[in-house]
């Protein structure tokens, strides 16, 4: 046989992902899972009866259109003008996917070469790195470090190179629930033109922001609009993760080269599932106050109950994770304490050096979601503080 590994060398090193790690974890020990971020409860149920009903009625059941369902391209589209002041066309600038994590996939197959450059904020989600690598770039990590995770805008100029092909953002940012600010996302968008680079911009968790910081898409800023792909998804802001609807927005060209791999990915997906999202993005404005207002208080619940078991706790400004640092234990490495973590108290969390290329750059650092039941927060903060003891 021949003796070339069998993995594709650009994957090699990657393997399990983190998430499905940690989760298994949980279910072998009995432990709180509050490592992988999909919600305990599941969203409206208007929008949930919204799905029944297109099965019922046959809309779906079948291949549904490559582009997506009208009905939702339109209300994405209605969604971009209601938030953003965006005007995108539902005909030729919406492509919809099987979640944001299809569309990052076909984003990077798309519009990067081998020998490209990509440079991504680290800690970066991890399907990031395994993207890029498909499709035969380099990463290039400009790193975000506590405790304010801020980008150094002189350091990212600093990076850019004439192989610099591509800018990937995540905004509100996971893990560390860094929300970029105007003049930040203005910098990066002047750097952008500038070098003539494209922007992929991940904004899953737009409507997870909190104590009055704005959401605001790179897309609207000068020069942005022709080369910017925007990423989102109905999984996080709605709470049903399971039926992975997600969508991108950008100019008519982008779109149909996103298209162009995106088609050999999936084909298509979710089709009873696009009407009831379609459904879900027109709710009124009162479903985003109020879920922004019972995460926050999930938030300040597990925020609270992690300072008191004695972890440093960096408040998030969005997204539904905490980062912690577990210096204060006098443990250095994050993997060991979260492997040990639900034998010594039953909670499972994330370790932050996963996300990192450089893993001594979030070493003592570990992820927990907020994004379950007040009652199950409660008990996990409860045995969290044992390490207190």
């Amino acid at each position: 046989m021949d003796a070339r590994p069998l993995l594709n060398r650009r994957l090699d090193g990657l393997g399990t992902t983190i998430f499905a790690e940690m989760s298994a974890l949980a279910t072998a020990t009995g432990a709180i899972n509050l490592g992988q971020g999909f919600p305990d409860t599941d969203g409206p149920e208007a929008v949930r009866e919204a799905a029944v009903r297109a099965l019922r009625e046959g809309r779906g059941n079948q291949y549904p259109p490559g582009p997506g369902v009208p009905e939702l391209r339109a209300a994405i589209s209605e969604h971009q003008r209601r938030f953003y002041e965006l005007t995108v066309d539902p005909d030729t600038e919406v492509l919809v996917t099987a979640g944001a994590t299809e569309a990052i996939a076909a984003a990077m197959l798309a519009l990067l070469e081998p020998g490209d450059e990509v440079i991504a904020f680290e800690p970066f989600y991890d399907s990031y790195a395994a993207c890029v690598a498909m499709a035969g770039a380099t990463r290039v990590p400009l790193t975000l470090r506590a405790p304010s995770f801020r980008p150094d805008l002189d350091e990212l100029r600093s990076k850019i190179t004439p192989r610099t092909r591509l800018l990937l953002l995540n905004t509100p940012h996971n893990p560390t629930g860094t929300v970029l600010t105007r003049d930040e996302l203005g910098a990066i968008a002047a750097l952008a033109v500038e070098h003539d680079l494209l922007v992929v911009t991940d904004e899953v968790y737009e409507h997870l922001t909190f104590d009055g910081t704005a959401h605001v898409p790179i897309a609207a800023f000068p020069g942005m609009r022709e080369r910017t792909v925007s990423i989102s998804s109905a999984g996080k802001t709605f709470s049903f993760t399971g039926w992975k609807v997600g969508w991108v927005t950008a100019s008519a060209p982008l779109v149909t080269a996103v298209r162009t791999a995106k088609q050999y990915l999936t084909y298509v997906s979710a089709g009873p599932f696009q009407y009831a999202v379609a459904e879900a993005l027109r709710l009124p404005d009162s479903f985003f106050d109020g879920l922004r207002a019972d995460l926050r208080s999930k938030r300040d619940l597990l925020a609270d109950g992690l300072t008191a078991a004695g972890f440093e706790v960096y408040l998030p400004q969005g997204t539904y994770f905490v980062t912690t640092d577990v210096a204060p234990f006098g443990e250095k490495d994050a993997y060991a304490f979260c492997r040990a973590l639900p034998e010594r108290c039953g909670v499972v969390a994330v370790p932050n050096s996963v996300f990192y290329d450089d893993p001594e750059a979030g070493r003592s650092q570990v992820r927990f979601t907020f994004c379950k039941r007040k009652s199950v927060l409660e008990e996990a903060t409860t045995r969290l503080k044992r390490l207190a003891v």
